[in-house]
């Protein structure tokens, strides 16, 4: 069973920046895939980056250029650094990780990113 563990979040002025973090463990392998998606309110869950273990990454075209997405194979931990935030930013981020191709999608409890002034 593999279990997520996020950290970072919270409330950040527009401009800011805030550091998300997330550990993965049961798999005992690199996992296949590993990102982070958000949901605003009223919104549906929306992808924000992932990454492969082989180094491919994908962001949403609302964050390149200012979302960066690293990760650990090792250790399979994720990170993505947030820089230049705005309100529009504001959601529930939520950690993701996919071990195999074809395996199912497994989900941190999420964690709350506020851009406000």
């Amino acid at each position: 069973q593999v279990q997520l563990v996020e950290s970072g979040g919270g409330l950040v002025q527009p401009g800011g920046s805030l550091r998300l973090s997330c550990a993965a463990s049961g798999g005992g392998f690199s996992f296949y895939a590993m990102g982070w998606y958000r949901q605003a309110p009223g919104k549906e869950r929306e992808l924000v980056a992932t990454m492969t273990s082989g180094g491919s990454t994908s962001y949403a075209d609302s964050v390149k250029g200012r979302f960066t997405i690293s990760r650990d194979n090792a250790k399979n931990t994720v990170s993505l650094q947030m820089h230049s935030l705005k309100p529009e930013d504001t959601a529930v981020y939520y950690c993701n990780v996919k071990p195999l191709p074809l395996a199912r999608n497994y989900w941190g409890q999420g964690t709350q990113v506020t851009v406000s002034s």
